[in-house]
């Protein structure tokens, strides 16, 4: 049985304490947040205590620590729960600084212990069934990766101020897959953003609609599309043309029900939001973590492959700043 220890009871800390609770192998001991009455509802819920971080990184009665706490904690909960010899799964990114992630994965080398990156799209039944085709070989080659991300409505602007911006905080999840299904990551990235949704969101100083083209050396090429709004649902698709054809994963719908008539065709529109979308992902990665310790196989996210999702964020922060291409370079993936 697994000994768990949930650091932040948020809205992503409920949605990982259901995944702890739900499976049989794991149990949440502890929860900490910087909100007494909300780390107090959901130890309640899930017949936990609630103690401080510092509590739970000294007890040898906690083997993992689950990190959900916002981004700016994330590198330093890292390294201290690793430190204290905790296994660690953390929630998206690494950090809002690239060169803070950078030290993080230095670090965390020296302790030994394991780190995975919470980056559940890649546990989506849809998505994994996409990679496993190809890597299968069954559409040969891959050339031209196509991801669309739309959310139904932004965030408020409160929490756009603190997120780190568009690319680091809603496109990272892109990054990631498009580096876990090309198996690396590019080398060039070419970034185009404005804010068009919401005025304020530019005020303070981000976007909210935004395409990155990422480009490989050998000639592959990633298109990632995202906005902050989309008014029928939450748009998450995938097309992957390679030599030999095309696989794609479309979106999820409401229910399955099409109606044909003398007037045309209709359909359910896509699930709201990622609650909807990935609970399963969000169960499957938890169970994915457990296999990972129990086996002593590789995490399936690993640090240094969250950083390098970063990287790619950083490139693009900085192209849709200049207008200019922006290389990834080995530095900025810590090679």
């Amino acid at each position: 049985m697994l000994r768990v220890a949930l650091l932040g009871a948020g809205r992503i800390g409920q949605v990982h304490a259901r995944s702890i609770a739900a499976n049989g192998d794991s149990r949440l001991i502890a929860v900490a947040d910087a909100v007494p009455e909300a780390a107090q509802k959901l130890a309640a819920d899930f017949g936990a205590e609630v103690r401080s971080i510092d509590e739970i990184l000294v007890d040898d009665g906690i083997d993992a620590v689950l990190i959900a706490t916002s981004t700016d904690t994330h590198s330093d909960l890292i390294e201290r729960a690793t430190a204290a010899g905790k296994a660690v799964l953390c929630e998206k990114p690494v950090d809002l600084s690239l060169d803070r992630a950078l030290t993080a994965l230095r670090n965390v080398a020296t302790t030994g212990r394991p780190v995975m990156i919470g980056f559940n799209r890649r546990f989506d039944p849809q998505f994994a069934a996409l990679k496993a085709a190809f890597d299968r070989g069954e559409i040969g080659k891959g050339e031209l990766l196509s991801i669309t991300s739309f959310d139904p409505a932004p965030p408020p602007v409160s929490y756009i101020r603190v997120s780190g911006g568009l690319f680091r905080d809603m496109m990272i999840h892109d990054f990631d897959m498009a580096c876990w299904i090309f198996g690396g990551a590019p080398s060039r990235v070419t970034a185009a953003g404005s804010s068009i949704v919401d005025p304020a969101i530019g005020e303070a100083g981000d976007v909210d609609t935004a395409v990155v083209t990422l480009q490989w050396d050998d000639g592959r090429i990633c298109v990632i599309k995202n906005s902050r709004r989309a008014g029928y649902g939450y748009d998450q698709r995938i097309e992957l043309l390679g030599s030999k054809g095309l696989l794609s994963a479309r979106n999820v719908l409401e229910n399955t029900v099409e109606k044909i008539t003398a007037e045309g065709a209709s359909a359910a529109k896509p699930v709201y939001f990622f609650l909807e979308r990935y609970m399963r992902a969000y169960e499957i990665e938890w169970t994915a973590f457990i296999d990972a310790l129990r086996s002593g196989a590789r995490m399936p996210v690993t640090l240094g492959e969250g950083v390098a999702a970063l990287a790619c964020a950083e490139a693009a922060t900085r192209s849709a700043a200049t207008g200019a291409t922006v290389a990834v370079t080995p530095d900025m993936l810590g090679a």
